[in-house]
């Protein structure tokens, strides 16, 4: 194997860029980056090199922009550095400190790519990193989209070693005598890459030792397969989907004829904000009466005769938001909801709290604000009384009403938030698993 010949061979084939092109390599110094700058160097193309300091890793992070630093003078390339506080941004933004990283590295990349005029901006992606993410994305459920894995070309972004896999990059790197810095983080199972690339795929080399080369080639047919799949789905909307207005009309009739219709029904939906979790909800209002609906955050599909219509949600049901059962806290304009599963029964009796009986619980769950003609079963009774009447029966004012919130559950109200519980949702000494959500009023 000649690495810089397959490596020149790969960028023509997938057209990566050009020889006049203006490149931006992403460079950590780990081995991958470094045998990146390397090959581009032997090939005599041009680059800058940008770094990114996550100030994550203390002494380790200087040392990396250090290392970095004296490559840019080695390959007289123009550097540009950028510090992080990504533990910052990951509390603000509510997310990871990896998806910060992300985030902020392809903001940053971008940005630069903007500013000065680079054609391309270039990472170090592997074949190991793609099977990696191939197996990820399997596991978390994200359909054939994520079986693709990393691709060598999105937009501006290109990944020229995805050729290779680590062992070739690594024997190139101890051929050609080149230094590299190891961050110590790779060899944490707490991150869920790393626990796929030093657990799970080791344990499948066991029972399958040509493992990744399947993988590798799995990812060729699997980016063709999504080809043809995506040409299918858009015929199906195309025949399926009529537009008017602001709205979207879906034959009731010719959606029930769609083969497969899981299928078709969820890469329709998807691009409004529902989940892969409503699918059945919404093939449901398929035999529903009129004005049955389900909502996501931002849309509501409607059943109105022999049309699904698909609507922006009005100003006065944008607040509508969707509980799945991965949620663990929501924020909302009365506060903080907590949503945990227990099996404890120590009945709490404050109103603040809701235990439901879980097996009567089934996800989506939806939060918004009440309506009038809402009814529910107030704990304790075996008749439905409508909220107007029960918020009488508790006295509230005006500006209480406005201020009430529910939780509901296909179109059956499960708790008044901060109030009272459904009777059909309670808890028994039957009960084996409990639903408990809290609410943290807003100060």
């Amino acid at each position: 194997m000649d690495p810089l010949k397959d490596f020149k061979e790969y960028i023509k084939k997938e057209g990566l860029f050009q020889p006049k092109d203006k490149l931006l390599l992403a460079v950590s110094g780990g081995v991958d980056s470094v045998v990146l700058c390397e090959l581009c160097h032997q090939a005599k193309i041009l680059f800058a090199i940008a770094h990114c300091n996550f100030q994550l890793r203390g002494a380790e992070s200087e040392r990396d922009e250090q290392f970095v630093t004296a490559m840019a003078k080695k390959y007289a390339a123009e550097l540009f550095l950028n510090r992080f506080d990504t533990e910052k941004y990951a509390t603000d933004n509510k997310t990871s400190i990896q998806v910060a990283a992300r985030e902020l590295r392809y903001a940053w990349f971008n940005n630069l790519a903007i500013e000065n005029n680079f054609d391309r901006v270039v990472t170090a992606h592997h074949a190991d990193d793609n099977m990696e993410t191939l197996l990820m994305n399997f596991f978390k459920g994200t359909g054939i989209n994520g079986m693709k894995g990393i691709l060598p070309k999105q937009g501006n972004l290109v990944r020229p070693l995805l050729f290779a896999n680590k062992n070739t990059i690594t024997e190139f790197a101890t051929a050609s005598g080149l230094d590299f810095v190891e961050d110590s983080s790779n060899a944490s199972d707490k991150y869920t890459r790393n626990y796929f690339r030093n657990q799970i795929i080791p344990l499948l080399q066991q029972v399958f030792p040509m493992v990744t080369d399947n993988l590798k080639d799995n990812l060729n047919r699997f980016r063709e397969i999504e080809i043809i799949y995506n040409e299918s789905i858009n015929q199906h909307k195309k025949s399926l989907q009529v537009q008017k207005g602001e709205e979207v009309h879906i034959s009731v009739m010719k959606l029930q004829k769609a083969i497969p219709l899981r299928t078709i029904v969820y890469e329709i939906i998807k691009a409004y904000n529902f989940s892969a979790h409503q699918v059945n909800e919404v093939i449901g209002l398929l035999k529903s009466d009129s004005g049955k609906y389900v909502s996501s955050q931002t849309h509501r599909i409607l059943k109105n005769r022999n049309w699904l219509i698909i609507s922006l949600l009005k100003s006065d049901t944008a607040q509508h938001i969707l509980i799945t059962e991965e949620d663990k806290s929501i924020v909302f304009e009365q506060g903080n909801v907590h949503i945990k599963q227990c099996h404890s029964h120590h009945i709490n009796s404050s109103p603040l709290i809701a235990q439901l009986n879980l097996a009567e619980i089934t996800f989506p769950l939806l939060l918004r604000k009440w309506k009038q003609g809402d009814y529910f079963y107030p704990l304790g009774m075996q008749k439905q009384k409508k909220l107007s009447r029960f918020f009488i029966d508790q006295k509230l004012s005006l500006d209480q009403k406005e201020k009430v919130w529910v939780i509901e559950m296909n179109n059956k109200i499960v708790w008044v938030v901060g109030m009272r519980i459904d009777n059909r949702f309670k808890i028994t000494s039957q009960t084996s698993k409990i639903l408990e959500i809290s609410l943290t009023p807003a100060k």
